[in-house]
């Protein structure tokens, strides 16, 4: 009887949007979209891969960034915070 290795999954969260969310996949399968890396702990939940710990496992690929790095569309292109006033 031949037994077989525990499959690790490989998660990818993946660079920002634009709107900084991130999608989170298993290889080619798209778990969700996080806008905080509290969604991702919530999307690894409901995908029942709870026991994985986000911040420091070894199991998520972060691309274009850490857990920590979630920039919104002023950080992407160096705009305010406001949209200028176009006289209306």
């Amino acid at each position: 009887m031949t037994q077989t290795s525990p499959r690790f999954p490989h998660i990818v969260v993946h660079t920002p949007a634009l709107d900084g969310s991130r999608r989170v996949t298993e290889g080619d399968v798209i778990l969700g979209v996080a806008s905080h890396l509290d969604d991702v702990t919530e999307i690894l939940r409901l995908a029942d891969l709870h026991w994985i710990e986000v911040e420091d496992s070894e199991c998520i690929q972060w691309q274009g960034g850490g857990p920590d790095e979630w920039p919104g569309l002023s950080e992407h292109h160096g705009l305010s915070e406001a949209p200028p006033d176009r006289g209306r």
